[in-house]
């Protein structure tokens, strides 16, 4: 049986993930401070004799496109976009420490400052943050958090941590779609990073460059899924020949 079948499947295989890549992050266009994802794959010729002309597609390292999303004004008083390359910190389901760009933030019937999947927003000392009952919020440039209840003095809550991430120690998607440090370990508190309050950012997914990109992967999967054929017919035909000079 000719190997063109192995070589052909992970063309196949390559162009099916590069597909699924492409659906979910098209899938995310409108998603607050989505992140698009990436997948790269590198051509590896095959060694040994007569295998000079195969060659395996085999997937490289992938990331996330690091492109800041459009800003979206809301004028509302607990939204906030990380400005540059800083990021929010909050408490993961796995109880670690985990980043997000979405700054869509509410306070919970408990008074908790969350995400609206129910995720708690930390503080900069890595800490959930507790909001006062009937307590009006507002947040700073710097990430300050003031609560404001009527006939009472200003009161600051403390502040969001904002955390930017290292070329040494860089983030990469986790499976609950948060950002943790390639490392494992917190990021600190990065007293120069900067938030617009007011606002949100936006997804930075191009939805034409997902939709060309998901027609190309779906005619090179087709190329893949004919040459399979082609292989199988070339099989059929040797074992005719075979069969009639016996």
């Amino acid at each position: 049986m000719d190997r063109i079948i192995y070589t052909t499947m992970t063309g196949a295989n390559a162009a099916a993930h590069r597909q699924a890549v492409l659906s979910n992050n098209l899938a995310n266009v409108s998603t607050n401070g989505f992140r698009a994802e990436m997948s790269t794959f590198r051509s590896v010729p095959l060694q040994g004799d007569g295998a000079g002309t195969r060659v395996f597609a085999l997937e490289a390292t992938s990331g996330h496109r690091d492109t800041p999303g459009p800003v979206q004004r809301t004028g509302r008083n607990l939204d906030a976009m990380a400005v540059g390359n800083a990021w929010f910190a909050v408490q993961g389901r796995d109880g670690t420490e985990a980043y997000t760009r979405s700054g869509h933030f509410e306070v919970s019937a408990t008074g908790q400052l969350l995400t609206p999947t129910g995720l708690p927003v930390l503080s900069d000392g890595g800490a959930p943050i507790d909001v006062p009952p009937g307590a009006e919020v507002s947040l700073g440039a710097d990430g300050t958090i003031t609560a404001r209840i009527a006939g009472q003095n200003p009161q600051a809550l403390g502040r969001l941590k904002l955390a930017t991430p290292t070329p040494e120690d860089p983030l990469k998607r986790s499976d609950d779609g948060l950002f943790r440090t390639t490392s494992g370990d917190p990021l600190p508190q990065d007293g120069n990073a900067r938030m617009l309050a007011g606002a949100l950012e936006g997804s930075n997914v191009n939805a034409v460059e997902c939709m060309v990109g998901m027609i190309a992967a779906s005619r090179q999967f087709e190329q893949q899924m004919r040459l399979l054929q082609t292989a199988e017919t070339n099989d059929k035909t040797a074992s005719r020949l075979l069969g009639m000079n016996a």
